[in-house]
């Protein structure tokens, strides 16, 4: 019996300290998952934040991408039509080819028409400061009476598409 007594003291025992260990694990296991929710909460957070950033992205390279559609296709088609510009505008005192040449500019305006309903416009930059974002320059040359980096010739005409270069003037600046 005493046995038996010494044994039930030592179960009981045994119980309290587990039941101790029990009770000091669960504030930390409690501790351990309040942490992770507010971690996970954190990494939702920035994942949704991150999503709208990206769509906000997407959105506005869309936008980007359809107001410049046709950017690459003028770039290739403005030295042609700069090529037939000139072409139109050769003098001449044959009456049979100034005919012709009378139909052409009528293409040549309908061309020019085209090209400003779609935004391009030619630089202008005669007599005007040199700005290397509009302008390449080929030469510099003195000239008496005109400020120093000032735009006197235009050797290839520049234009702008929307709001972007589509070539620079290519210009000849005082020095």
């Amino acid at each position: 019996m005493a046995e038996d007594l010494k044994e039930q003291v030592e179960v009981n025992e045994k119980e309290e300290n587990s039941s101790k260990d029990v009770k000091e694990k669960k504030p930390n296991k409690v501790k351990k998952l309040e942490d992770e929710i507010l971690s996970l909460k954190d990494q939702l957070l920035r994942n949704q934040a991150e999503l709208e950033n990206f769509k906000k992205r997407m959105n506005e390279e869309r936008i980007k991408d359809r107001k410049y559609a046709m950017y690459d296709f003028l770039m290739e088609s403005i030295e042609t039509f700069d090529i037939f510009n000139k072409a139109v505008n050769v003098s001449t005192d044959d009456e049979k080819l100034k005919k012709y040449l009378d139909g052409f500019k009528m293409i040549d305006n309908r061309f020019s028409n085209i090209l400003s309903n779609y935004g391009v416009k030619q630089i202008d930059c005669l007599n005007k400061p040199f700005d290397p974002a509009f302008h390449s320059a080929l030469d510099t040359i003195e000239k008496e009476g005109v400020e120093p980096n000032t735009v006197i010739e235009v050797v290839m005409t520049g234009y702008m598409y929307k709001d972007r270069v589509l070539r620079p003037a290519m210009v000849k600046v005082s020095k």
